[in-house]
């Protein structure tokens, strides 16, 4: 008999995790959480970053395409909607077709601007960034088509 209860003890016994097995687990948890969390937190701005230039870089794509179309970029007046609809408004390209589906919006869910002739290029296709400003540092500067 007493095989029998030594082995129901021995069942019992590893049933489950002890108290301290558990917290031994929470705290490597808890470690590994400290050490990853500030890296992929701070990680938010940078993708924003990518995610405006990969938007400008196709909206440069389409303009280009427009320019080798129509022998010059829209106006500044026609604006990147020359892209998506047939500008009405004089210079009236002769060679028009649609460039792109629809015009992308910044990852703050503003329109991207446009420069003809621009400031830092021939064409500026630009965000103002977070704070929506001209200028800035950081998260709020400027990024575009010069970026890349």
């Amino acid at each position: 008999m007493q095989r029998s209860s030594a082995r129901a003890r021995a069942r019992l016994r590893l049933r489950g995790f002890t108290l301290i097995e558990v917290m031994v687990v929470v705290v490597i948890l808890g470690i590994l959480a400290a050490l990853v969390v500030p890296r992929v937190v701070g990680r938010t701005d940078d993708a924003r970053a990518v995610a405006v230039r990969q938007d400008i870089a196709a909206v440069m794509q389409a303009l280009k395409l427009y320019r080798l179309d129509n022998g010059r970029y829209p106006t500044a007046k026609q604006g990147l909607e020359a892209l998506v609809a047939r500008p009405a408004m004089d210079p009236v390209p002769t060679n028009w077709k649609s460039y792109l589906e629809r015009l992308p919006k910044d990852p703050w869910g503003r329109p991207y601007l446009y420069l003809n002739p621009g400031a830092r290029g021939e064409i500026d296709v630009f965000s103002l960034g977070a704070d929506a400003q001209p200028g800035g540092a950081g998260a709020d500067a400027d990024l575009g088509s010069w970026d890349l």
